[in-house]
């Protein structure tokens, strides 16, 4: 029946479709590791300090190098696959001196987080309690090192899906994977070590495994080189500077969730954290294979100069994934109280907990629609190097979420936190969609980014 349907496409629909399929695959089996491990944590730790600790420092700490996988990801892809027209020697230059420059990059943030961490409980993280707030100090130790293989992972699966390879996708499971046997294998009173350990441990794995795959990708080993001499370098660096300004400022909305949630007290963190999660593992399968599988192929199709098909091919892949998110966000909306019971209700945490996860996520659920039709509209402005376009639209976004939390969380609590991060979405979807709308001839494939 798959393969039936399959043949009717086109066959840049196909190599999207066959993709989505093996990342949505990749994605199951991961976000099964990642239920799993959101289990075993709910049933060790429930709703407490603990958790509240996890979860400020891991969005804290992997604040800046996430935002730098982010605009390395989306301007990168497109450069890799055009380099595939270049000789092995100039493609080898180029990949061994962005892996040296992720190595500076990651030591930099890393000390950096060592020594601010303080300044940063004191300041964001002053409505955690005490006793959540030296958990946090002791799991900046596994957080601080994982910026370094937060950037080289980044690398490694960028050169992966340049080549349309998506197993990246499957080891993105590895540290929750970690984090389940470590909290399985711990005691109830070890407190954070066993997320700290399975933390740190679950990164290097990843790491380590994909640069190994990279390099069977593309034919040879990355070896650091420190200089910008590849010819790569101008036109990445421009687009990547312009990308940053619009990743730094949508950057700020995980920080700013857990600034605003724990001024509100009462385990908000925790609260938070847990259905954000939930929504996490529909995000991922959902909208991520499509959003991770698009990207190649349109900037594979935008290389030819055929921009009329790419606009086409992204604008039918982002309307049929606004409708299928539509009907996930009703199932799951009247399942939310079963999904969390099923998942979280074991242990420490108790059927009031349930009912107070799932209150909030079903306002989260707003944001499934947008979010599934926006992820194939960024590949396709990133495919043609339409970046100053994608920061204001990340600028705008952020100024929505940024006026709608502080408005929506003083009426509604962590329920408003939520609200404001579909109508976030919501913007964006808006924003992209009449962007894509202009005629295909304004689109043709230029040199420089817009």
């Amino acid at each position: 029946m798959t393969s039936s349907w399959l043949k009717r496409l086109h066959s840049d629909h196909q190599r999207i479709a066959r993709a989505a399929f093996r990342v949505a695959f990749f994605l199951l089996l991961g976000k099964a590791a990642g239920a799993f491990k959101e289990m075993a944590v709910a049933y060790r730790y429930g709703i407490s300090d603990v958790v509240d600790a996890y979860q400020f420092t891991m969005v804290m700490a992997n604040w800046i190098p996430v935002t730098m996988v982010g605009v390395f990801s989306v301007v990168l892809i497109p450069v890799l696959v055009h380099a595939k027209d270049d000789s092995k020697t100039k493609r080898q230059q180029f990949v061994g001196e962005l892996l040296g420059l992720m190595l500076l990059l990651g030591l930099g943030v890393s000390a950096a987080l060592w020594v601010i961490w303080p300044w940063v409980l004191s300041f964001a993280g002053k409505g955690l309690g005490t006793e959540a707030q030296a958990m946090s100090a002791e799991l900046i130790w596994a957080f601080a090192p994982a910026a370094v293989l937060t950037l080289l992972t980044g690398l490694q699966a960028a050169r992966l899906r340049a080549h349309e390879r998506h197993i990246n996708t499957l080891l993105d499971s590895v540290p929750a994977f970690s984090i389940l046997l470590f909290v399985l294998a711990a005691g109830p009173e070890q407190g954070v070590w066993p997320l700290l350990w399975g933390t740190l441990i679950g990164y290097i794995v990843q790491s380590g495994s994909l640069y190994y795959l990279a390099q069977r990708a593309d034919g040879f080993w990355g070896r650091p080189r420190f200089g910008f001499h590849a010819e790569q370098w101008p036109a990445l660096a421009h687009a990547a500077g312009i990308m940053l300004i619009g990743q730094i400022a949508m950057s700020f909305v995980g920080p700013i969730d857990q600034y605003t949630a724990a001024s509100l007290g009462d385990n908000a963190n925790a609260t938070l954290g847990y259905a954000t999660r939930f929504i996490s593992l529909m995000l991922g399968v959902g909208a991520a294979s499509v959003g991770r599988a698009a990207l190649p192929v349109l900037a594979d199709v935008t290389r030819r100069g055929e921009a009329v098909r790419a606009r086409s091919i992204a604008l039918k892949w982002s309307l049929m994934m606004v409708g299928i998110g539509l009907a996930i966000a009703a199932v799951a909306a009247m399942l939310a109280p079963w999904g969390v019971s099923l998942l979280y209700e074991r242990g420490a945490f108790s059927a009031a907990d349930t009912e107070r996860v799932s209150s909030v996520l079903r306002w989260g659920l707003l944001q499934l629609p947008f979010y599934f039709g926006v992820l194939v509209l960024v590949q396709l402005l990133a495919s043609q190097n339409r970046y100053g376009l994608m920061a204001a639209i990340a600028i705008v976004n952020f100024a929505v979420k940024a006026i709608m939390n502080t408005y929506l969380a003083s009426k509604m609590g962590v329920h408003g936190i939520m609200l404001a991060t579909s109508c976030m979405y919501a913007s964006s979807f808006i924003c992209y969609f009449l962007v894509a709308l202009k005629p295909a001839v304004l689109q043709a494939k230029t040199s420089d980014p817009e």
